[in-house]
Order: structure tokens, then sequence, then C-alpha cells
């Protein structure tokens, strides 16, 4: 091998921003990540992902609402809306019955959790008694129990462990400064409160955020702080792309760069390396080079079927065919879900 050859293949040494003590990523900790060149990016984030995931293990998820539209908030992103003529029409409460039916499905097709989510700001307590039956009649077949309702106060969420709730799912949406662009009938530290309540009460966290909103960089910079210094920071990371819903006042906000979109997927693992990155809302829009894109920056589950509560998704056959391609394994947990996920 000639001297020039030798030199060639010298190992590259990587910049990687350390995590500022004590143990708090800051906004510009996260922005140096995001700005890495995009292999380097992309070959930390697969590092810390083997590290404490199996390689390859893709977590299947689906999604129903509950409880459908009539929501009083007015989040720009949601064709739940009260306030935008979106076409989704409210509907009541699922019942008992029509819960445990589609929970005994779920089972019987290989789920191990079940989530439940309605179109509420905040549920009142005696939605809180209901639901909490809810919880009840699927801890009953066997399953794992997660909901998503709004905010809730500090009884409510002690009412739905006492119920046997596993998981909570309170999104975060963006970072704080750019939240009141998105949404004006509630607060960032809403939300904040009630993650705090839910971690209070021993409930695990599901808590992630959109991009593609019309935010800066340094705001989904801002965002996986947010959410990385969360103590302890939640269990699952639902990552969404903002789907465009006709009706909605960010139907024509500019589309977040599939490149970018893999960046944020990126970050998410290699600053909450033990939570499961979900890649969620807008995938039917990436295509399948980026999703396997996002799988290679760390996302370990998808939300599986055709339909994401009032938008689309790539159809379960679709997505079946891209794992294999992919050579990956699956675990199939089916996740009712109602917000925004």
């Amino acid at each position: 091998m000639g001297t020039h050859d030798a030199q060639a293949l010298q190992p590259v040494t990587l910049v990687r921003p350390a995590r500022p003590a004590p143990g708090r990523w800051s906004v510009e900790a996260v922005q140096a990540l995001l700005d890495l060149p995009f292999d380097d990016l992309l070959f930390q984030a697969q590092t810390v992902h083997r590290q404490h995931w199996p390689a390859r293990d893709i977590e299947l998820a689906t999604l129903l609402s509950v409880k459908t539209g009539g929501c009083p908030e007015n989040c720009g992103y949601c064709p739940q809306s009260a306030e935008f003529d979106t076409g989704v029409k409210a509907q009541k409460l699922m019942s008992v019955d029509e819960v445990r039916h589609a929970a005994q499905a779920a089972k019987d097709a290989g789920a191990t959790r079940f989530c439940m989510g309605a179109a509420w700001r905040a549920p009142k307590d005696r939605d809180i008694e209901k639901v909490a039956e809810l919880v009840r009649t699927v801890k009953d077949l066997g399953l794992q129990s997660c909901a998503t309702l709004g905010m809730l106060q500090k009884h409510q969420a002690v009412a739905l462990r006492d119920a046997g709730l596993d998981y909570y799912n309170h999104n975060l949406d963006t970072a704080p400064e750019y939240y009141r662009d998105i949404v004006d009938t509630r607060s960032y530290q809403d939300r904040l409160d009630t993650l705090a309540h839910v971690r209070a009460a021993g409930i695990s966290v599901c808590c992630g955020g959109i991009v593609g909103m019309g935010e800066a960089p340094v705001h989904r910079a801002g965002l996986i702080a947010q959410l990385a210094n969360l103590d302890p920071y939640p269990e699952s990371v639902p990552i969404n792309s903002l789907v465009r819903v006709p009706g909605t006042p960010l139907a024509d906000a500019p589309p977040i760069d599939p490149l970018d979109f893999v960046r944020v997927i990126a970050v998410a693992r290699i600053t909450m390396p033990t939570a499961r990155v979900r890649l969620s809302a807008g995938r039917q829009q990436l295509g399948e080079p980026v999703q396997a894109l996002c799988f290679l920056a760390g996302a370990n589950s998808i939300f599986y079927g055709d339909k994401l509560l009032v938008t689309g998704n790539p159809d379960a056959d679709a997505d079946r065919q891209l794992l294999h391609k992919l050579g990956y394994a699956t675990r199939q947990v089916s996740i009712e879900q109602g917000e925004h996920a």
C-alpha cells in the first residue's frame, strides 16, 4: 500500500458535542448535533441506538380515537378542533362493550398495549370515571393500557393510575418560544404541569412533538432539549411530521426537508437513548427511502395501520413489505390512541 493510500484510510475523528453538566441539554448543544455532517450524525445515532436497543427491532403500534372531534382547543395542526372546518364530525366516547371488543381483537392480533384517546381539552371528573372503567376493561384482558385525554389534574392522574393505567400520552408539540404561534388556548406550562402530574402518579410518559409547522431549526432544537431535560425523559417519544390538513391554519405550511426530519429523529435518539423513538404522523409523505433513514437514525417504533386518527398512513401491507425488505424484526403493540401522536 502506497503512502497516499495509507493517508486516505486514516480514521475520522467525530465531533461529539458533550452533554453539559449537571446533565441538562442546552439548546445550543442540541443544535450542534443537528448541524453535524449527515453521515457523522447518523453514525453517532446508530451507535447510541445499538448500545441500548436490539438492532433491527421495530415496535408496531396501532392508533384509534375513542372520542373524535369537537375539541375546543385551537391547535393549528389539528383537524379535530371545533374551530376549524375540516369535515371531522364530533363523536361521543365509545362504550365499554365497544372498547372491550376492540381490545380483544387487538390482543388476538398479538397486541400487548392498548391506548385510548379522546379529543378533550381537559376531561371532567365524570369523564375520568368513564375512562377508568375502560382502563380496567383493558387490564382485565391482560393488556398494557395507555391513554391520551388532554390536560389532567393531580387527582385525575391518580384515579387513572389506580384504575391500572400504564402510559399517558401528552405532547409538547414544539419549543416554548414557538408554542404561541401554534396554539393560544392553553399555555406551555399547562402541558408541563400535566406531565408532572402523570409522573407524580407513577404513570409512564409518552411525549413528543411535531416538526414542519413553519418553525425555525432552533425551535426543533428547543423541542428536543425540552423533552430530553424532562426528569426523567419520556419512555416514548413520538416525532411527527406535520400532515397538512385542509381547513387548518397550517394547511399551507412549507413541508420540512425530509433529511432535516431524519436529523430530528437522530438527535432524539442521541439525547434520549433508552426512549422508544416513534416514527409517527407523516410517514405517508416520507416514502420508503426516508423511512429507512429514520430507522438508521434510531427510530424503533412506527404507528401501524392505514389511518392515524383522521389522517392517512401507509397501509399495513406496505409497512410489512418495507420492513421485510430492510430485514427488520417487529414487535406488534396495539395503541388505540387519540391525541396527535
